[in-house]
């Protein structure tokens, strides 16, 4: 039950990464989880483990991670479909 509420809550974080920047992530559902799972990485990285933890997700970080990584994306695949 554990990976499901970590897949749930990575989705979560996902999703509201690209409803704060206003843009889609790639891949729909699945794109929302893995920007979720990879945010919280990130985010844990630079900002470490601080703030509510939720299904394994330290919230404030994962989040900040989610939009930085979706922010970079967004920009890159802008920047590659202009040149093709």
């Amino acid at each position: 039950m554990g990976f499901i509420w970590s897949l749930i809550i990575g989705g979560i974080i996902g999703w509201l990464a690209g409803l704060i920047l206003g843009r889609d992530i790639p891949g729909g559902i699945i794109g929302n989880i893995i920007a979720g799972f990879v945010g919280s990485w990130l985010g844990s990285l630079i900002l470490g483990g601080w703030g509510p933890e939720i299904g394994g997700f330290y919230i404030l970080p994962a989040l900040i991670g989610a939009i930085v990584l979706v922010l970079v994306l967004s920009l890159i695949l802008k920047s590659k479909n202009r040149t093709a």
